[in-house]
């Protein structure tokens, strides 16, 4: 199957916060795949929506899979879908609705429409806060305007496959968020990466694959599942000098934690 060998874990340790299992890339293999993997190690999972029609999958998802957990919120590449954050505090009130994303600013692929993705992102974090619910939020070449929306409004959360320095993800600690670490952290480009996990306590760590993007080392570019999470867990350990079920511990706990799972 699409399992890998030394992916394997015998424990139930691994929760990744971050997948996006409603993609249509797992379409044919889904539900296979999500049991082999709950059968081999990986005990939560939470997906994660990017506007109303996939929060609508992602619910279904949660509610079919007693392990799986939901986010649900309007990515800032989304905003053509129309979805209003009415229609996310609807969604928000579903039982195994755990937080609100994929929220938050890219810049990398638009920039003419940057007022609006504020706006958008702004109103999502109030929501959060009025709902008392963390955020999964997404931040590409967007970090001046996301670290001024996240000290207006201290939300609890998760700068989710973090990228940006040392010193912003000292300031996302300072204002008690998480810093999640997916993938990435295995490329060779990713060189800022070792710097930014050596500066972030353990108890603020988080794993998360964004599945099905984003495969660590050596099946980057292949499809991405929570199994390869442990390839990241790896080479965090090797950075920090830990086990890797230590990474496992501690992060899960962390999980647990902010998710109130």
């Amino acid at each position: 199957m699409i399992y890998p060998d030394e992916c394997k874990l015998c424990e139930n340790l691994i929760i990744d916060t971050h997948a996006h299992y409603d993609d249509e890339k797992f379409d044919g293999v889904r539900d296979e795949l999500l049991i082999e993997l709950h059968k081999n190690g990986v005990d939560k999972i939470i997906t994660c929506a990017v506007d109303g029609i996939s929060a609508e999958k992602t619910l279904s998802l949660a509610e079919n899979y007693d392990f799986i957990y939901a986010a649900v919120g309007i990515h800032p590449e989304n905003l053509e879908s129309k979805t209003t954050v009415d229609e996310i505090r609807r969604l928000a009130s579903h039982k195994k609705c755990v937080a609100i994303g994929e929220i938050g600013l890219d810049y990398y692929w638009t920039d003419d429409n940057k007022d609006l993705q504020k706006e958008v992102f702004e109103s999502q974090v109030i929501l959060a806060n009025e709902l008392d619910l963390p955020v999964i939020v997404h931040d590409r070449e967007a970090h001046s305007d996301t670290l001024e929306i996240l000290k207006k409004h201290k939300p609890k959360g998760v700068l989710h496959c973090f990228s940006g320095s040392r010193e912003m993800a000292q300031e996302i600690i300072k204002l008690g968020m998480y810093i999640g670490v997916g993938g990435v952290v295995t490329f060779k480009n990713a060189r800022k990466m070792p710097e930014v996990i050596n500066a972030v306590p353990i108890d603020r760590l988080l794993l998360e694959t964004d599945c099905p993007y984003l495969a660590p080392e050596p099946y980057r570019g292949k499809l991405c599942h929570s199994g390869y999470i442990t390839l990241t867990a790896q080479k965090i350990a090797e950075i920090l000098g830990r086990t890797r079920d230590d990474i496992f511990c501690r992060t899960r706990e962390n999980a647990k934690k902010l998710f109130n799972l």
